[in-house]
């Protein structure tokens, strides 16, 4: 299951739900049907409107051990093999994301050429104002 999990860490939804659709393992079945849940439980709290896959990401995934259960399997000379049949507790938490006008990228790119820009926009502000007082 961790396995399949690490793969939509971090991705944006939409993404995710592709990579868990046609990924060959079985587990992510189940990783699919809780990101499901986790956008659907998004959509209905959010009382502002509708929110889209496209503008939610994946920010925290995890698996814990949940309960194992143990059964017996005959073994050779009266004796017996113990079977652990185990099962995970899934844990999947969906952020809304602002979305972006012009391009689709990733809100970690986005959050640098905000703060990028923001630097630049003091030193350009102050050229045209010396140049202003030069005249």
């Amino acid at each position: 299951m961790r396995l399949v999990v690490d793969l939509i860490r971090g991705k944006r939804v939409d993404e995710a739900l592709h990579i868990l659709h046609f990924s060959p393992k079985s587990a992510s079945k189940v990783a699919e049907k809780v990101l499901r849940s986790a956008v659907s439980n998004l959509q209905n709290q959010d009382e502002g409107g509708r929110v889209d896959p496209e503008d939610m990401v994946v920010k925290r995934v995890t698996v814990d051990g949940g309960m194992t259960m143990k059964r017996i399997s005959p073994a050779p000379m009266g004796r017996a093999f113990r079977i652990r049949k185990r099962s995970n507790h899934i844990t999947v938490v969906v952020e809304a994301v602002a979305p972006k006008k012009g391009s689709a990228a990733r809100p970690a790119k986005s959050r640098a050429k905000t703060s990028s820009t923001a630097k630049t926009a003091p030193a350009e502000a102050k050229a045209a104002d010396t140049a202003s007082d030069k005249k």
